[in-house]
């Protein structure tokens, strides 16, 4: 199985259990199996479905219309679980275990997300994950009514003047005011990555080092300390393409 990155098995749920048994070893190594019955009807994730197999059932759901029957409580609740949350976040989790605590957590409340430069020494507890970031921080900040097609082309011009490409994003992170803007959103879901939306306390605590016209609304500027709040360091100072403004950082 592990030569896999999934596995479909056509049969009955209690079939697959029974082959599949003496091969599992433990949540994170263990490859994702979905069980699907002889009429198509219906795609259950067996094992893995934080990793792999939930997303699996949905695609095959929007591909050939099998019900996805999940079961994963954060999945059956609409909520996040940490898992997902490390994906959005182009993340790698470094302490695994704390996945039980977060995601009974995530059923009853909204976990927050806090980002600790070094070098530092920390002491944590069981029930906090410790995500490592990979790729790329974009802030993003954009006129009121913007379309998604002028982000995503300030996005691209962005990216091919710091000699990056979409796939290098790990997350966008942009003002909490712009959650509503709609394109900003769109431009989002059509780049399969997830945008944060910093308060106004977590942006005017950066030293951007441009000045912004965002300080009529109250906030030091928006691109800029959305990008020093998450990443290391900025790699590409904020810069306007026609209504939006794009920084870079890692």
């Amino acid at each position: 199985m592990e030569r896999f990155e999934a596995v479909i098995a056509v049969m009955a749920v209690g079939i697959v259990v029974r082959i599949i048994c003496p091969l599992l070893k433990d949540k994170w190594r263990d490859t994702p199996v979905v069980a699907v019955d002889s009429s198509l009807s219906c795609a259950v994730p067996v094992v893995g479905g934080h990793h792999g197999a939930n997303q699996l059932a949905r695609l095959l759901h929007s591909r050939l219309g099998l019900y996805p029957a999940i079961t994963t409580a954060t999945d059956s609740s609409g909520r996040p679980c940490l898992e997902e949350m490390a994906e959005r976040l182009g993340g790698a989790i470094c302490n695994p275990e704390s996945s039980k605590a977060i995601n009974l957590a995530f059923l009853n409340e909204d976990i927050p997300l806090l980002r600790l430069r070094g070098p530092k020494i920390v002491l944590v507890d069981q029930d906090v994950a410790v995500l490592k970031l990979r790729g790329l921080v974009l802030g993003i900040g954009a006129r009121k009514g913007v379309a998604a097609e002028e982000v995503l082309s300030a996005v691209d011009q962005a990216l091919k003047e710091a000699g990056k490409k979409r796939e290098d994003i790990a997350i966008l992170a942009t003002a909490d005011l712009k959650r509503e803007e709609v394109g900003m959103v769109e431009a989002a879901e059509i780049l399969g990555k997830e945008l944060i939306c910093l308060p106004s306390k977590v942006l005017n605590a950066q030293a951007a080092t441009s000045p912004s016209r965002a300080r009529d609304l109250g906030l030091i500027g928006v691109a800029e300390p959305a990008v020093l709040a998450l990443a290391r360091q900025l790699i590409a100072a904020k810069k306007a393409y026609g209504r939006v403004t794009i920084a870079i950082g890692e």
